[in-house]
């Protein structure tokens, strides 16, 4: 009889420096999946390695002709794609380009959206044109480090400020700078993972964290994270080694709940998004000690753990993530 349950592919790794992150991702995602509607895999991409990696530890090969792999002699086919790469090539269309070749669903919103989204000072620049708030920032190429005017950095950006990779998915090469001279240091270790790299302006407020996914059913606000940390902000230690409290719902006035929520709405159809997708915001105040919402980032593959912002927020707003799942991926191949 043949087996009517749609088969799924979890692809993570990726080439950033978050490839094990990813990983563990993956097997959050794999815990969630309801196995009794689905079969699922895991897909670890690494550069042109591409294996299926089974819970006993085998390993098979994936044809990247048709993204197929060979268990027990037969050839098994995927239906959808779960996409939980953090960086290149999950996070910037490449993948994305791979799959609609193939014309197989995916998780993710489309080539353009992942490339727009992936490079956060084109994001910034695209997103501001609609009205949302983002915080003063340049662009320097690799290479053009010797042309930077101090003086107008100064200026502009202001100190403490942040050097962070402007296209890149992962935690690492981010640098607080609280005076010129350890602005060089910043850019050398933020140019070890992306040839662009943004200089922004330091936002004192609150940080919080939120999730939104759509179907053609339905749209889907999760209640925000607060991060708070006492690091000089959030690292890749407070993000992933526990150096971090999270408090879900976020400690804000409902009526900035409400605005942040409904911004986030705006966003995520400004882009034309698809999927699950978590927005990065910092809620300063403005001259009239108001709250005033910046955004930071758009996240277009959040992490998928236990104890990632996504699930904790699907929990403290009632709902099942295994339904969410089930959702997402019923929304595209109905």
């Amino acid at each position: 009889m043949r087996n009517l349950k749609r088969t799924i592919a979890i692809v993570c790794g990726g080439d950033s420096s978050e490839h094990d992150v990813s990983l563990r991702s993956a097997q959050g995602l794999y815990s969630f999946f309801d196995k009794e509607r689905y079969d699922v895999y895991i897909v670890d991409i690494k550069g042109t390695d591409w294996r299926v990696n089974f819970p006993n530890g085998e390993v098979a090969k994936v044809d990247k002709n048709d993204f197929s792999f060979k268990q027990d002699g037969k050839t098994v086919w995927f239906d959808y794609a779960y996409i939980t790469i953090h960086g290149t090539p999950g996070e910037n269309g490449i993948m994305q380009g791979f799959f609609e070749l193939l014309k197989l669903p995916y998780s993710t919103s489309g080539v353009l959206v992942e490339a727009l989204t992936f490079d956060k000072y084109v994001l910034n620049r695209y997103l501001s044109g609609y009205g949302i708030n983002v915080a003063p920032s340049i662009l320097v190429r690799r290479g053009e480090e010797d042309q930077l005017d101090e003086d107008k950095i100064e200026r502009e950006i202001g100190m403490p400020c942040f050097v962070k990779p402007a296209a890149d998915g992962s935690s690492f090469g981010v640098s607080k700078v609280k005076n010129i001279d350890q602005l060089a240091p910043a850019l050398r270790i933020a140019f070890m993972e992306s040839d662009e790299v943004m200089i922004e302006s330091y936002m004192k407020g609150v940080e919080i964290s939120i999730g939104v996914y759509k179907t053609k059913d339905k749209a889907v606000v999760l209640p925000a994270t607060e991060v708070v940390t006492n690091n000089e902000f959030f690292d890749y230690d407070a993000k992933y080694n526990g150096q971090v409290q999270e408090i879900t719902p976020a400690r804000i006035a409902p009526e900035t709940a409400a605005k942040v929520a409904a911004e986030t709405s705006r966003i995520y159809d400004i882009l034309h998004c698809n999927g699950i997708i978590r927005i990065d915001y910092i809620i300063t105040k403005d001259a009239e000690g108001k709250d005033k919402i910046m955004m930071l980032e758009v996240n277009t593959t959040p992490g998928m753990t236990e104890t990632s912002f996504i699930p904790q927020q699907v929990r403290a707003a009632g709902l099942n993530i295994t339904d969410v799942l089930t959702e997402i991926v019923e929304n595209q191949m109905a």
